[in-house]
């Protein structure tokens, strides 16, 4: 199931009338780290990787990418680098190797929530 989500820190619906807006980004607000770290495994600057996300269903805003960057490497869990190649010089990030330590961590907490989740939504009585 491919499902496109769109990242941004502002809500534009009154949720009063419509809750469902703000909820759905609290979930992917929760999600964003993980599909953020599963992306740097190779390394990219900010508009590679926005697309990288987008391709996959996870688009993201500038203005909530680059602050995650900046947060996440200054976590220690990333490494960044300028390089000059075609274009304008590029800071690219990957993880370093807490990060994949981190990934890993995150990957096996997602994977036990997701079941959880799916049997509750299932709803089996369980």
């Amino acid at each position: 199931m491919y499902c496109s989500l769109h990242v941004t820190g502002r809500s534009t619906v009154d949720t009063r009338e419509n809750p469902t807006p703000k909820l759905e980004l609290e979930l992917r607000r929760g999600a964003l780290v993980l599909a953020v770290l599963s992306q740097l495994r190779q390394a990219q600057y900010g508009y590679s990787l926005r697309q990288a996300l987008a391709q996959r269903g996870m688009s993201i805003e500038e203005g909530t990418l680059y602050p995650l960057l900046r947060r996440l490497e200054g976590q220690g869990v990333l490494a960044s680098e300028w390089r000059i190649e075609e274009g304008p010089p590029r800071r690219y990030y990957r993880l370093n190797d807490a990060g994949e330590a981190l990934l890993a961590e995150l990957t096996v907490s997602w994977n036990a929530l997701a079941a959880t989740m799916a049997g509750l939504l299932e709803g089996d009585g369980k």
